[in-house]
Order: structure tokens, then C-alpha cells, then sequence
């Protein structure tokens, strides 16, 4: 890495995308890629798909010998995809995109202006599907620099969500990586997680020092889609996410303070679990079950009767009308637009 402040020269980028089932939305996210100058490399990887993932993504090439795609026979997760897209890439600096969203154009541009990170992440537009149909009339307003970097407590702070708040967590975004920082910390993505990989490989390279730096500018686009595999998770998997916070809660080097917002973010994570597995154990054994399971322990009781008495709250606004349509703004993230706006 080059000193802090210095002018990132010719840099050189592998853009990793993980696709299942992705035949209708990944030539859109492949010529994104390929449009970007500092693009080396775009790695495909088909994670075992039952539609034409592979045969759509390959003829979407075009022709620069930049493009590669792996084929997986069986489906290992978006953990264990980018693992193996790293362990076939060359190029020190990795991008990921989502098989389902697109970079805006001038992107990496923005990122490479200055060389003082590790992980460097810019803004991502939120576009509905229905607005999506023409990825070239979106842009992004365009924001000066305006850098921050994020100490570990202001990671895991930003990624404590709040009901009825639309969602904008810190683990959402798509940074630009070091490879060189990985490989000197051992860092790769946790392949038991299906649910919080970015988040908890970006907590721990944090932890490691990592200097992660965000900027106000615009260059990532996220489809919003009711179907999108992000979306769906099953709730083992928030046990598992829950259980890598208590494992980086065994981080010697963590101050006091750091480790208390971890188990914020671990027990926020934990009663997500709790609640939806009561949920499961109702609708699978019955209500007495169900009930069995929430008298067990204290620790199951009080989340499961918070989150059934929100919920219940939140469909009594939304049948009266309330919070539906003036929806709380997001953290960081911005709505889509479909013209330039100023400089601000």
C-alpha cells in the first residue's frame, strides 16, 4: 500500500460476483464491471445454479480476456464462492458486487484518489426493481469526498438496526479491499455464514487495524427485489452470526468499550434468533410447544414477548394507515434517482 495521502497509481481490481440462479440480472452487473478501466479481472462464480447462470454470464464477455467463470456443482454459500474467486484471482485489490446490483460508471475513479485505507467503501443507491429497467438513466448526486473512517465501535454501532427505520447497516456496504491486507492477517470470509459475511469479515479486519475509510460519493447500485437471495435466510443462520460475535468477543486486543457494542450487536442478533425459532417451533409442534420453548429460560421469554408484541404493533400502524408513506431515511444509503444533480 502506498503512503498515506499519496495518489493511487494504475490500480488493479478483481471484482468477485457470486451468482445462484442470477440468469436474468447478471449481464447487467458483468458490463458494469467490465466498463470500470481498473478492472483486471471479473471472476463469476456459478454457485451450483439450476438456470443458465454460467452459460448468461459468460456471454456477456466482453472479449478483453478479463472475464472468468467458475462452476460449482455444489452450492457452498456466498462465503465459500468468494473465497474460491479470491483463491483464482490475482489482482491486489478485491471488489464484490452482487449478482443482482451494478456499479455505477467513474466508480473506482472515486475510490483510487487517495491511497490511505485498506477497505474502502463509497455510497450505495437503494433502486426498486420496478425503476430498474434501464440501469444507464440512473445516477447518483453527485457529493465531494467528505471521508470518515470507521474505528471498530462505529462499525458494529452501524450495524444495530432499529425497527421501523429502513435499513442502511454499515455491513451493507461494498468496499474496495487490500488483498495484501488480507493475506498478512489471514482473513477470509467465515464460510459457516450464510447471513453477515461482509459484516464479520469487515469487524474483523477492523479489529486487525484496518483502515476502513468511507466516502459521501455514490457508485454502488443495490436492486431492491422481493425475491433476492440477500433477503432470504433461514434462522440457523442467525444463530450463526449471533455465535461470530462471541467469537470475536474472544479478541484479546478489543478494548472494554468495543466489546460492549459487540454484545449489543451479538444479543440484538441472539433475540432476532430466539424470536424466529419460536416462531418455527409454532408453526411446526403447535402453540404449546411454542410456549415450552419461550418459558425455558428467561433469556427466551423476554425477546419473544418484545418481538411479537412490535409486531403486532407494526401491523396495527400499517392497517391504520401510520409509517407507510413518509418512510424514515435510511443511514447512509440513498433512494434512486434518475438525473444529475449538484454538487453538495
Amino acid at each position: 500500500m502506498q503512503s498515506r495521502g499519496e495518489l493511487m497509481t494504475e490500480p488493479e481490481v478483481c471484482v468477485i460476483i457470486a451468482a445462484r440462479n442470477a440468469a436474468r440480472t447478471i449481464p447487467v452487473a458483468v458490463a458494469s464491471a467490465l466498463r470500470e478501466p481498473e478492472v483486471a479481472e471479473v471472476v463469476v462464480v456459478d454457485d451450483a445454479s439450476t438456470d443458465d447462470t454460467a452459460k448468461v454470464a459468460r456471454a456477456a464477455d466482453d472479449g478483453s480476456g478479463r472475464l472468468s467463470v467458475i462452476r460449482l456443482d455444489v452450492n457452498g454459500g456466498p462465503s465459500f464462492a468468494r473465497n474460491a474467486a479470491i483463491a483464482s484471482s490475482k489482482s491486489p485489490f478485491i471488489s464484490i458486487l452482487d449478482a443482482d446490483d451494478f456499479f455505477l460508471e467513474g466508480r473506482f475513479r472515486e475510490l483510487f484518489a487517495s491511497a490511505d485505507w485498506d477497505f474502502a467503501a463509497d455510497n450505495i443507491m437503494m433502486i426498486r426493481d420496478d425503476a430498474a429497467t434501464d440501469v444507464s438513466k440512473i445516477t447518483a448526486p453527485r457529493f465531494s469526498a467528505d471521508p470518515e473512517f470507521l474505528d471498530f465501535e462505529r462499525f458494529i454501532e452501524g450495524n444495530i438496526s432499529s425497527r421501523r427505520v429502513q435499513r442502511g447497516e454499515l455491513g451493507f456496504l461494498k468496499p474496495v479491499i487490500s488483498r495484501a491486507f488480507l493475506d498478512r492477517h489471514g482473513l477470509r470470509y467465515d464460510e459457516n455464514l450464510r447471513l453477515g459475511e461482509d459484516y464479520e469479515l469487515y469487524a474483523r479486519a477492523v479489529a486487525c487495524g484496518a483502515r476502513f475509510k468511507v466516502i459521501r460519493s455514490c457508485g454502488y447500485g443495490a436492486i431492491v427485489r422481493a425475491d433476492s437471495l440477500s433477503g432470504q435466510h433461514k434462522t440457523q443462520d442467525l444463530k450463526r452470526l449471533a455465535d461470530a460475535d462471541l467469537a470475536m468477543l474472544a479478541i484479546d486486543s478489543l478494548p472494554e468499550g468495543s466489546k460492549a457494542v459487540l454484545r449489543r450487536h451479538e444479543r440484538q442478533v441472539r433475540d432476532k434468533y430466539r424470536l424466529r425459532n419460536f416462531l418455527d417451533v409454532k408453526n411446526e409442534k403447535g402453540l404449546t410447544a411454542a410456549a415450552a420453548y419461550a418459558l425455558a429460560s428467561q433469556s427466551n421469554l423476554i425477546p419473544i414477548v418484545r418481538g411479537v408484541a412490535a409486531d403486532k404493533l407494526d401491523a396495527l400502524f400499517r392497517r391504520a394507515g401510520f409509517g407507510s408513506k413518509q418512510p424514515v431515511p435510511p443511514r447512509r444509503f440513498l433512494m434512486a434517482a434518475t438525473s444529475p444533480a449538484g454538487e453538495t
